[in-house]
């Protein structure tokens, strides 16, 4: 095919001419080649394990989980039996917790043995095997030696009844006592010929003194339980007259009871005037002025149980004392499972009162006068208490615990 410039010149050009097939064979391929690149940018491979979900099938986990499921009552909703479980076990939790509270009680008894003998307590063999009902200390000083004569004529058995008392009944009485500040003096040197002459004196690792009644408590308690294996431990003021058949009675109904703490239960007002007899120092520990204490047995007679025994041994370095022994004891059992058992016989008034009582069959476990925190003038009283109140001299011997 030839063509003129503007010169008029010829100018030869060859074309190429593609046939119809060809154009309509490059055309389809085309086409394919297009679709196939197409699928393989926009088709996502979908993960492994991983399932579509569909917006009918969303919808309906968006019901399950609010709630509105039909199917949901009757597949997921707790049974109340599960709740009974539940109100089982915690019931369960209770009574480990009780028996965990009585498992450290043993654990005290059994440090407090320990104790006794690493420190070379006077704990015969025999002793310490045999078990006793109770152990009756009668809290003393060094002038009240006409005091402990005067129990020793009425209400303690002397001599063969007292060590047949221990033997047969299980009944240990004693007089608490301390040593001097000036150990070894005329006062300790009198004490121990006394002991020598009855031999019913439980001598105390203690300095005697008004002021230091709470911590003789405590020594008298741990003293004693390292000593005597007893159910009961019982403190009574050289001032009180006892009815031990009685006392007994009354302890041996509470002995299927842990933690038993026995006396007359009273709460007394806190004293924070100065130079008056019962003046507690540390007033301001139990709130406004005007405040009583917390309900504690009163200090003329008081039992407890081993158990409680056992903690004040243990624990005896880091029980605080507060001025009066009686309100001492009852903080240290603020916070423990105790039972606290009031009973007004423990604390009669001396005749008529007890005398009244014992006519019409209901003998007093202790007579004292609460005018005197204990027999006003018990010496030249006490046999006169005895007579008319006293159970009788074979009561204890007929009594069974």
């Amino acid at each position: 095919m030839s063509m003129k410039n503007r010169g008029g010149e010829q100018i030869s050009r060859s074309v190429v001419v593609v046939s119809h097939k060809w154009t309509l064979f490059l055309c389809v391929a085309s086409f394919c080649a297009g679709l196939f690149f197409t699928n393989r940018l926009w088709i996502m491979p979908e993960a492994k394990g991983v399932t579509r979900t569909t917006s009918v099938e969303a919808e309906r986990l968006k019901l399950v989980s609010e709630g509105c499921d039909p199917k949901f009552d009757r597949v997921n909703r707790v049974p109340t039996e599960i709740f009974e479980d539940v109100s089982k076990t915690q019931h369960a939790m209770q009574t480990l917790d009780t028996t965990i509270t009585n498992l450290e009680m043993e654990l005290a008894a059994a440090k407090a043995e320990q104790e006794s003998i690493i420190n070379g307590s006077p704990t015969s063999e025999t002793a310490a095997k045999r078990k006793y009902f109770m152990v009756i200390g009668v809290n003393t000083a060094f002038s009240s030696r006409k005091r402990r004569d005067s129990i020793r004529a009425t209400w303690m058995p002397q001599g063969e009844k007292r060590r047949k008392l221990e033997l047969e009944k299980g009944i240990v009485a004693r007089f608490v006592i301390g040593h001097s500040a000036t150990l070894g003096g005329i006062l300790d040197r009198a004490i121990e010929a006394e002991d020598r002459k009855h031999g019913d004196l439980l001598r105390l690792d203690h300095v005697e003194g008004y002021l230091e009644l709470s911590a003789k408590t405590k020594k008298y308690f741990a003293t004693a339980v390292s000593l005597w294996d007893a159910e009961y431990y019982v403190k009574v003021d050289d001032d009180v007259h006892v009815n031990i058949a009685t006392l007994g009675e009354t302890l041996a109904r509470h002995r299927k009871k842990p933690r038993v703490y026995i006396g007359c239960m009273k709460s007394g007002p806190v004293l924070s005037q100065r130079g008056v007899r019962y003046h507690e120092p540390e007033f301001w520990k139990f709130g406004e002025t005007g405040n009583k204490y917390f309900r504690h047995a009163t200090g003329q007679l008081y039992a407890i149980s081993k158990d409680l025994a056992s903690y004040i041994s243990v624990n005896q370095h880091v029980l605080h004392k507060f001025a009066n022994e009686d309100v001492s004891l009852g903080s240290w059992f603020i916070g423990l499972d105790v039972k606290h058992i009031d009973d007004r016989r423990l604390c009669c008034g001396t005749p008529p009162d007890c005398e009244w009582k014992a006519q019409a069959g209901n003998i007093c476990v202790a007579s004292f006068d609460w005018s005197c925190s204990g027999i006003c003038r018990s010496v030249d009283r006490i046999k006169e208490v005895h007579r008319r109140c006293g159970e009788g001299e074979d009561a204890v011997w007929k009594a069974t615990f």
